[in-house]
C-alpha cells in the first residue's frame, strides 16, 4: 500500500492512503501541539487492533457476541534498550464461552497480521528519487531467479521472463503495482490481490498452483483489463478526455444518430443487429458512451474483425460495456496465447451458464483420473482435511467443451460453491477449478457460500448467472447433486500448441454457428485482445440496452455534479426525472452517474432516495421531504450520524407541518436530545438556509473529487501512451 505524507503546521504530518487521511503529531513535551497521536502510537494501537479484528472473525463465524469481550495491549520497555519490547495482549472472556472457543481465540489471535509482521521483521529501504509519481518500478515480492526457467502449460514463455515483461510494461506506463496480499490455505494453490498504488480502484486477482504462476496471472489479468480499458467501465472520463482526439482507442470512429435517432448505418452488421435490434427498439442515444458522455460527438464505436471472412465490424463501446462485463479478454506472451485463454473464458462461462440453468447433472471425474495430478490432489484432500467435502466434475458435456468444475460443499453452514475452469488441458483446466475456488478466499470467508435450492426459478433467473460470473457466489440446485449424471465422463483433452488450440476452440463456436469478433491491442506492449461471441459471451441480456443502459448516467451526472449551483426550476426538473425514470430509491449516486466519491463520505454512500430527500428540503417542499424521510428511517443502512440527522429533521418536518405546534417550545430539548450543532443544520436545512447538508461541492470539473481525479490520472497514462504510439 502507498501512503503518501505531507508537511503540516510544527511537527504535524498528514498520511493519505485509498480514501483515508491520518493525522499525526507529537506531545507537547517534544514541541509537538498533542493535537493527534505520534506515528508509534499508531504503530501499537494497529497491534491491538488488528488481534481484536481476528477476535471478531473468529466469533462472527460461531456466533459468539462478542458484547462481553474484552481485549487490552501494554507494551513494556526494556529499561536498557527501548527498541526491545514486549506486547502484551489480555483478552477477557466471559464464563459462557467454552474452553475449545477460549483456545480457538487465542489462536486467532495469532494469525494478526501486524504480529506476524514484526516477528518476521519487515526490511526497511529508503531511497531518494527525483520523482515520487514518477518512480514506478513495480513494488513485487517475488523477484524470479534469471538463472531458471519455469515452463507451465498453456504457457509459451517461462514464469520469469512473463513476470519481468509484464513489470517492466506497467512500469513503463508509470503504475506502481503493489500486492495487498496473498493466500495459500491449502498445498499447491495460492492467490493474490494487486492494486494500482495511485489508484487502487485499478485491481486484479491472480491465482496458481504456485506464486509465481499466480503473480502471472495477476499481472496478465491487469494488464488485459489495462488494454481493454475495463479499468474505466461506465466512468466518466472527464471533459478533456471527452473531447480529445480519442477517447478510447486512436482507432476508434464515431457515428452520428439520424435525425429521429436511429441507428446510424455502418455501426454493427446485419448478424449483430438481429441479435441487438430484433424488433427495431434500439436507438442510436441508447449507444451513446458513459465514459465520454459527448452526446454532440456521437456513437463511439470500437473495430473488431469477423472470424468468418476478415471484415470489420465497429461495435458501439457502450454496447460491449453494457452487456459483456470482462468476458471475453485476455493477454499472454503472443497472440494465439491470448486467444486460447480468452476463447477458454469464454467457454467456461457459457456452459456454466448452461448447466446451471438446465440443471444439468455432471459425471464425476474418477479417482484413478485424479491420481495423475497429484499436486492437485493434495490441495482437494487439504480441503477435505479442513471438513469441507469436494465433488470433483467433468463438465465437458460429453467431451464438447474443454470445461472442468470443483465443487465444494460446507456442512457448517449447508451452502455450497461450484467452481468452474476451461483451458484445452485436461489438467490446467481442473487446476484453473479448483484455484479459482479458493482465489482470495480464507476458510472463514468459505461461510458465506449460498445454500443450493430445487427453486429452478431462483436458478435460472439473469441476476443468478451475474453472481456467478461475478464472484462464483450464485445459487445451484440440489439437482445438480444426483447421482444420476445426464452425461457419461469423458478424459477429454485438447491440448496441443497454442496456434492448433485457438483452432479448435474456434471450430467449436463455428459448430455452434457463432459470428466470432476479434480486436488485438498491442499498442502498450503486450497481446491482449477481446473476442465478443455475440448471443454466447453476453453477461446481461440483450434488452438491458434498452431498460437498463449504463448511459442513463447522462440524463443526471451535469446536473448533480452542478447541485450546488442548480436554480430552483433545475431542482425541480431533476427531481421530477429521477421520480418518473421508476428508478430504484435505494441505487447509490457513485454507480448512478459513474462517479468515484470516497465512500467515507456523505457523497460515497448517497442515495437517489436521500438525494431527493435534500433537493425537497432545498425547494422548501416540507410534504415530500417527510414522506421520503419517513422513507429513509424505514430502511435506512447508511451511518448512525446521518440516521441521527435524518431522525431530527423528521421531527422537526413533524413540528413545522402541525398547526397547532411551534418550533420554538421544543429546540431546547430537541437540542439536548440531538446537540446544537446537528439542531442548527437541520432546521437550517428544513428552512432552506443549509442546503445539501454534507455533500460538499463539486461541479463537472470534479473539484475536489480525489478518488475519482486518480481514476481518471490512472486513465491518461493509457491515453498518452496511446496516443504517443498512434503518433509514430
Amino acid at each position: 500500500m502507498e501512503i503518501k505524507v505531507n508537511f503540516l503546521d510544527n511537527l504535524r504530518l498528514e498520511a493519505k492512503f485509498d480514501d483515508f487521511t491520518v493525522i499525526a503529531d507529537q506531545p507537547i513535551r517534544y514541541k509537538g501541539d498533542g493535537s493527534a497521536p505520534g506515528p508509534f502510537d499508531y504503530f501499537l494501537a494497529s497491534s491491538a487492533m488488528c488481534a481484536a479484528y481476528f477476535v471478531k472473525v473468529y466469533c462472527n463465524a460461531r456466533d459468539i457476541p462478542t458484547d462481553n469481550i474484552r481485549l487490552s495491549q501494554n507494551n513494556i520497555v526494556d529499561p536498557e534498550d527501548r527498541y526491545n519490547q514486549v506486547f502484551q495482549i489480555q483478552v477477557e472472556l466471559p464464563e459462557s464461552i467454552s474452553e475449545k472457543d477460549r483456545k480457538g481465540i487465542i489462536r486467532s489471535i495469532d494469525r494478526c497480521t501486524v504480529k506476524r509482521v514484526v516477528q518476521t521483521g519487515p526490511e526497511f529501504k529508503v531511497d531518494i528519487v527525483e520523482n515520487l509519481e514518477e518512480d514506478a518500478q513495480a513494488m513485487l515480492m517475488v523477484k524470479p531467479d534469471a538463472d531458471h526457467s519455469t515452463f507451465i502449460l498453456g504457457k509459451d514463455l517461462p514464469l520469469e521472463q512473463t513476470i519481468a515483461n509484464m513489470s517492466k510494461m506497467l512500469a513503463d506506463l508509470g503504475m506502481k503495482i503493489e500486492i495487498s496480499s496473498w493466500r495459500n490455505i491449502v498445498p499447491n494453490v495460492w492467490s493474490l490481490h494487486i492494486r494500482d498504488a495511485a489508484s487502487p480502484m485499478c485491481f486484479t486477482n491472480g491465482k496458481g498452483a504456485t506464486k509465481e504462476s499466480a503473480l502471472c496471472s495477476a499481472l496478465g489479468e491487469f494488464i488485459e483489463r489495462l488494454n481493454c480499458n475495463f479499468f474505466y467501465n461506465d466512468q466518466f472520463f472527464g471533459q478533456d478526455i471527452a473531447n480529445a482526439d480519442f477517447v478510447h482507442y486512436p482507432n476508434e470512429k464515431w457515428f452520428k444518430p439520424g435525425a429521429n435517432d436511429e441507428l446510424p448505418s455502418g455501426l454493427l452488421d446485419d448478424y449483430c443487429l438481429a441479435i441487438y435490434n430484433p424488433d427495431g427498439e434500439l436507438r442510436g442515444s441508447h449507444l451513446i458512451d458513459t465514459n465520454s458522455g459527448n452526446k454532440e460527438r456521437g456513437i463511439v464505436a470500437i473495430p473488431y474483425v469477423r472470424q468468418s471472412d476478415g471484415e470489420t465490424v465497429y461495435f458501439p463501446s457502450n454496447l460491449i460495456e453494457n452487456l459483456f462485463l470482462s468476458n471475453g479478454m485476455s493477454a499472454g506472451n503472443n497472440v494465439y496465447e491470448a486467444h486460447v485463454q480468452c476463447l477458454s473464458e469464454i467457454f467456461e462461462r457459457a456452459v456454466k451458464r448452461q448447466i446451471i440453468e438446465q440443471e444439468i447433472v455432471l459425471p464425476d471425474v474418477p479417482m484413478a483420473v485424479l491420481e495423475k495430478y497429484p499436486s492437485i490432489l493434495a490441495g482437494i484432500k487439504g480441503l477435505e482435511e479442513q471438513g469441507f467435502p469436494v465433488l470433483v466434475k467433468d463438465a465437458s458435456l460429453g467431451g464438447q467443451f474443454p470445461v472442468m468444475c470443483v465443487t465444494l460443499m460446507n456442512p457448517k453452514t449447508g451452502g455450497v460453491f461450484a467452481s468452474f475452469g476451461a483451458h484445452p488441458s485436461f489438467e490446467v483446466a481442473l487446476e484453473r477449478s479448483l484455484t479459482e475456488l479458493l482465489q482470495g478466499r480464507s476458510f472463514e470467508g468459505l461461510n458465506d457460500v449460498p445454500k443450493p435450492t430445487f427453486n429452478s426459478m431462483a436458478v435460472s433467473e439473469p441476476e443468478n448467472f451475474v453472481e456467478h460470473f461475478i464472484d462464483s457466489t450464485g445459487v445451484i440446485s440440489w439437482r445438480f447433486f444426483s447421482s444420476k449424471a445426464d452425461y457419461e465422463f469423458v478424459e477429454w483433452d485438447f491440448n496441443d500448441t497454442n496456434e492448433a488450440e485457438n483452432s479448435q476452440l474456434m471450430d467449436i463456436l463455428k459448430s455452434l454457428d457463432k459470428e466470432v469478433y476479434v480486436a488485438e491491442f498491442t499498442e502498450l506492449g503486450a497481446s491482449a485482445c477481446r473476442i465478443l461471441v455475440p448471443d454466447y459471451s453476453e453477461v446481461y441480456p440483450v434488452e438491458d440496452l434498452i431498460w437498463d443502459n449504463t448511459n442513463k448516467a447522462l440524463h443526471y451526472r451535469e446536473d448533480i455534479l452542478n447541485l450546488h449551483r442548480l436554480s430552483d426550476d433545475e431542482l425541480v426538473s431533476l427531481f421530477e426525472r429521477l421520480e418518473d425514470s421508476q428508478l430504484d430509491n435505494y441505487i447509490d449516486i457513485r454507480t448512478l452517474i459513474g462517479i468515484e466519491f470516497d465512500e467515507n463520505t456523505v457523497w460515497g454512500q448517497l442515495t437517489i432516495l436521500e438525494l431527493k430527500i435534500l433537493i425537497a428540503l432545498a425547494l422548501t417542499d416540507l410534504e415530500t421531504a417527510i414522506e421520503l424521510v419517513g422513507e429513509f428511517l424505514q430502511y435506512n443502512d447508511n451511518t448512525v450520524e446521518r440516521g441521527l440527522f435524518y431522525q431530527a429533521v423528521h421531527t422537526v418536518l413533524e413540528v413545522m407541518l402541525d398547526d397547532e405546534l411551534e418550533l420554538d417550545d421544543f429546540i431546547a430539548n430537541f437540542k439536548r436530545m440531538f446537540g446544537d450543532e446537528q439542531m442548527t443544520n437541520v432546521v437550517g436545512s428544513v428552512t432552506g438556509e443549509v442546503r445539501f447538508y454534507g455533500l460538499t461541492e463539486t461541479s463537472i470539473q470534479l473539484e475536489g473529487l480525489d478518488k475519482h481525479l486518480r481514476l481518471i490520472e490512472s486513465y491518461k497514462k493509457l491515453h498518452h501512451a496511446r496516443s504517443t504510439k498512434a503518433a509514430s
